[in-house]
C-alpha cells in the first residue's frame, strides 16, 4: 500500500510503501506518550526504508530519547531516531539502525486512510500514565513491555499483509 504522510503545517511531506500498514499497536510509554501521543499512547506502523521519500527533509529535526534503566545510575541515548518537524513539532516517524530496512510512521501523520485493525495491541502497560484509561476490547492483546509478535508478524497472523 502507497502511503502519504505530512505534518500539520505543511513543511514537510513524504510517501513511503507498506506491506503492514494496520494501525494496531498502541505504545504507552513515556517518550512515545511525551513525543507523540495525545491520548497517552503513540501508534506506529511499518514501511520500506528504501521506498521513503521525502519534501521539505531541510525541516526534519531528529530526536534520541534518553533511557534509564531500572536501577542504573545514568541514563544512555536511544539509537533510535525520532523524526519531526522543526517547524511545527509534528512527529512523522522512527527509523532505528536495528532495522534499517524499516521506518515506522506515526499514523497520526499518514494523510492517506488507513484500514481499521480488526484488533489491537497494547504495549508498554507498565509505563502507561495513571491518568491514560487503555481502552482494551476483549479481542485485544495486552503487555507490560513489548510484544513479541512482529509488526509483521501480526499483519500475518491475520492475513492483512497487502
Amino acid at each position: 500500500m502507497q502511503l502519504e504522510g505530512s505534518c500539520h503545517c505543511g513543511a514537510v511531506s513524504f510517501d513511503l510503501t507498506s506491506a503492514h500498514p494496520y494501525p494496531y499497536q498502541r505504545c504507552y510509554c513515556s517518550i512515545c506518550r511525551k513525543t507523540q501521543g495525545g491520548g497517552g499512547y503513540a501508534i506506529n506502523i511499518s514501511g520500506d526504508a528504501n521506498s521513503l521519500k521525502v519534501r521539505g527533509r531541510k525541516h526534519i529535526a531528529i530526536y534520541h530519547a534518553r533511557l534509564k534503566e531500572d536501577g542504573a545510575k545514568r541514563a544512555h541515548t536511544s539509537t533510535a531516531e525520532r523524526h519531526f518537524c522543526s517547524v511545527c513539532g509534528s512527529g512523522l516517524w522512527l527509523f532505528s539502525p536495528e532495522w534499517p530496512e524499516l521506518i515506522h510512521p506515526f499514523a497520526s501523520a499518514i494523510d492517506t486512510p488507513l484500514p481499521v485493525p480488526p484488533e489491537h495491541t497494547h504495549l508498554m502497560l507498565s509505563s502507561k500514565a495513571p491518568w491514560v484509561e487503555a481502552r482494551v476490547r476483549p479481542e485485544d492483546k495486552v503487555f507490560d513491555v513489548y510484544p513479541e509478535e512482529s509488526i509483521a508478524q501480526w499483519h500475518q497472523r491475520l492475513g492483512l499483509t497487502r
